[in-house]
């Protein structure tokens, strides 16, 4: 017979505020943004104050650790569910700030009308309209702090509002401060449940089964460690995602933080004040998978979590020295992912292989891997030239082959595995030259391209290698399609869309990547719904000395070399009714061709 994984028990809502103050729960979203709006807050107590269900809390146990004396330490609870409606108790009844998704620090007031009756609002936001008037209590948290007088109290409500009933104020304050009596169900999973099986019974036992990650489960266990810094490792983690988002919010963190805004770690990440760059904003996740990866050298998070309560692999066992061992490691990646020296190498590189847009990096994994392998390439002492092209091509090839857009952590663990078997140069080369064979670029990748997604990677690839070409926008005489993709170009349909449909195609068939250039905005508008056949004779005339109609090229050279560069068959010169299907063919076989010049470039 199993072990049970869970235990159901009701707690009192004083209980649970305890636990959370004394440390036996651990909320590491506390401290965290706080990602509900006041009136959540108001409508939490509002269904306490009716006796209305607020859901059920679900906690794990943090693994057992043995410690040098041989004993053992019992872990906290930590919340995976809950921590939201936790937080706003301790804003709400306790009168806890909560830090805004500026970092600002903020009280939460809900007002208490002790006098509301039939649909009157008994809580309320509270306002300066509230503050001032005699009936509300704009604040409930005075009620429940420990120097609260009730008897004085309704003397003093009764002296502001002589008409009220005063036994319709002793009931409904007396109602309201019982509400920490209301109890709230606890799902206490067992401390031996490994990640899989804890995100597993999180999403059954959820009614909207929302996604936990690994990572989740991975900043909890750091937030709530005390003995390693855990919870300033927590903190350099989200401040400099934020501030990757939103440097406008160092100010705040170092106002409403200065304890952290004196370690090095703000020190490290000060640089991001001043940066305006989207290309790489990355998320906990992202930080967690580089440093840990980096680091470790394995790529499952749900290892992290294991080495962070100091599982040892082989004995099964938890032993202190490789938790202390591991938070230093995890630190250390932490340190490298923040150094703006790094961080500014990979998007150097990013860019310098033509993908100089966040629209263009649609694999945040494949950025992760390659972020890791620079930094694995620097502790090798790869040569600088030759790392930064190892990484490019790596890069290009993640994105071409969605190599990590599918089960990312296993790919990560198998890859960053064999580079430290093998070595990164070697094994990086190898894959790189198996993922090619000739037959890839003359077969594979042209049927590949028979789609109608703008997001496929081999668009993404394309307009890549147009970028690192410097390759003009179509029928542009100066104007890049680099500079098109960072200043709002247009998307144009060679054959349009609207001629297309009067064709009788459907829209799987007239968004084919194969049909889509990048060009100016006027000469879309321009062509409009022309038929190929009529703009391309208007552009020969315009080439003879004719009115400039589409742009300013005026002879054929520069006109066949502005096709060649968008990848459009010369064929549609000397066969102006070149039929769609024709066309598609042909351009797919060159935009592969181009792909894989590119490649081979890098």
């Amino acid at each position: 017979m199993s072990s049970p994984r869970y235990s159901v028990t009701p707690h009192p809502i004083e209980t649970l505020l305890t636990w959370v103050k004394s440390g036996e729960i651990a909320i590491p979203e506390i401290q965290r943004p706080f990602v509900w709006d006041s009136t959540k807050v108001r409508n939490l107590m509002d269904s306490l104050y009716r006796g209305f269900p607020v859901g059920y809390l679900i906690a794990w146990r943090n693994p057992t650790v043995k410690l040098k004396d041989g004993s053992t330490s019992a872990g906290k609870k930590i919340l995976i569910d809950g921590q939201q409606r936790v937080t706003a108790l301790m804003a709400a009844v306790l009168g806890k700030e909560v830090i805004t998704k500026n970092y600002s620090s903020v009280r939460i007031k809900i007002a208490f009308n002790p006098v509301a009756i039939d649909d009157e609002k008994i809580f309320e936001v509270s306002n300066p309209a509230i503050i001032k008037s005699s009936e509300w209590i704009p604040d409930i948290s005075t009620l429940f702090d420990s120097g609260f007088d009730y008897f004085d109290f309704i003397e003093e409500y009764m002296v502001r509002n002589p008409n009220a009933d005063r036994k319709a104020i002793q009931s409904s304050t007396q109602k309201l401060l019982k509400i920490t009596n209301n109890q709230v169900g606890m799902i206490e999973l067992a401390e031996e449940l490994d990640i899989e099986t804890v995100t597993e019974i999180f999403i059954r036992v959820n009614s909207a089964g929302a996604e936990l990650s690994q990572a989740d489960f991975a900043m909890s266990k750091i937030a709530v460690n005390e003995s390693y810094g855990g919870n300033t490792l927590r903190k350099a983690i989200e401040y400099f995602c934020n501030l990757a988002v939103a440097p406008e919010c160092y100010s705040q963190i170092s106002e409403n933080d200065k304890s952290f805004a004196s370690t090095p770690f703000f020190q490290k990440m000060s640089w991001l004040k001043d940066v305006n760059d989207d290309i790489y904003d990355p998320t906990y996740t992202d930080m967690l998978r580089v440093a840990f990866t980096s680091e470790f050298g394995r790529g499952k998070l749900q290892d992290l979590v294991a080495l962070l309560s100091g599982r040892n692999f082989e004995t099964r066992q938890y032993e202190e020295e490789i938790a202390a061992e591991s938070f230093l490691k995890l630190e250390k990646g932490v340190y490298n992912f923040i150094n703006k020296t790094h961080f500014d190498r990979l998007t150097m590189i990013l860019r310098s292989a033509g993908f100089i847009t966040s629209d263009l990096i649609r694999s945040r994994n494949a950025v992760n891997f390659a972020y890791i392998l620079y930094l694995v390439g620097r502790r090798e002492k790869v040569p600088a030239d030759d790392l930064e092209k190892l990484v490019r091509r790596w890069f290009a090839m993640s994105i071409l082959k969605g190599r990590y857009s599918g089960s990312p952590e296993s790919r990560f663990d198998q890859d960053i595995r064999q580079i430290i078997e093998q070595g990164l140069v070697k094994y990086a080369e190898m894959v790189l030259e198996t993922e090619f064979p000739d037959t890839y670029w003359t077969a594979m990748l042209p049927q590949s391209m028979d789609t109608s997604s703008s997001n496929s990677p081999y668009f993404i690839a394309y307009q890549a290698a147009q970028v690192n070409a410097g390759d003009q926008g179509f029928l542009s005489s100066h104007i890049t399609v680099s500079s098109l993709m960072q200043n709002q170009g247009d998307k144009h349909h060679f054959y349009p869309r609207k001629h297309l449909q009067r064709l009788g195609y459907q829209r799987g068939k007239y968004n084919q990547i194969a049909n889509f250039v990048i060009t100016q905005t006027e000469i879309n508008i321009a062509i409009s719904d022309k038929a190929p056949d009529v703009y391309m004779s208007d552009i020969l005339s315009q080439c003879s000395g004719g009115v400039k109609r589409y742009g300013g090229i005026t002879n054929q050279v520069e006109l066949k070399r502005n096709l060649e560069m968008n990848c459009i068959p010369l064929s549609i010169l000397d066969t102006p009714d070149l039929s769609y299907e024709s066309f598609l063919n042909e351009r797919r076989k060159l935009m592969a061709l181009k792909i894989k010049t590119w490649m081979k470039s890098l």
